[in-house]
């Protein structure tokens, strides 16, 4: 998945003021790598939502990091996914209260290959 930072950032924007216009206190803490970008709070409760933006040009599939899917994993209900879509033409943004509970496929990465000795030994040119 290729992330634009534009799309990024105009997601974020949406969070942050859906976030204030609920009464809400959102902060960002999208450079600290802690498995969510917006750490939000109701001053009148104190109860936090620890909110992961993800942003499209228009509507896709979404991925959370292992770090993303481990926090969302431990914090279950106090943890939102806030998606923005069409951020290109006409954001939408949905919430989603414990995100962990969606059925998540895991996407795997090819970082090697490897072959047997007897497939060097076989394909060998001996000259």
């Amino acid at each position: 998945m290729v992330t634009d930072p534009e799309v990024e950032r105009i997601a974020v924007e949406l969070a942050i003021r859906y976030e204030r216009e609920h009464g809400r206190e959102p902060e960002s803490v999208e450079a600290e790598n802690r498995g969510f970008d917006i750490l939000s709070r109701d001053p009148a409760s104190g109860q936090a939502r620890f909110i992961e933006v993800k942003g499209r040009a228009g509507t896709a599939p979404v991925a959370l990091t292992a770090n993303e899917y481990r926090t969302a994993a431990r914090l279950q209900e106090d943890y939102w996914l806030y998606v923005a879509f069409d951020c290109v033409r006409q954001p939408r943004l949905l919430t989603v209260r414990d995100p962990g509970r969606l059925g998540w496929e895991p996407i795997v990465v090819v970082e090697h290959y490897k072959v047997s000795p007897d497939a060097i030994e076989e394909a060998a040119v001996h000259e």
